[in-house]
């Protein structure tokens, strides 16, 4: 996993309809998830939780999507 930069994190809270504070939230704190799987239930979870809406919780998985994506590509 890496930590995604600043302006991946900006336009994923930029898409239409997202809630712009959970977004960056989730994402800027998302190091302390172990892996893909721990990452992708604690969003599912703080959707519930939190009442997102779907265009938000679909930036968080696309945001969680491509911080490990690049670490697979990256070490092949």
């Amino acid at each position: 996993m890496r930590r995604l930069e600043s302006d991946e994190i900006k336009e994923l809270a930029s898409r239409r309809g997202v809630k712009k504070i959970a977004v960056e939230n989730f994402l800027i704190s998302m190091i302390a998830n172990p892996n893909r799987y721990c990452a992708t239930q604690n969003a599912y979870h703080d959707q519930k939780l939190y009442g997102w809406n779907t265009a938000t919780i679909n930036a968080i998985l696309d945001g969680i999507d491509l911080s490990y994506d690049t670490e697979v590509r990256d070490n092949q």
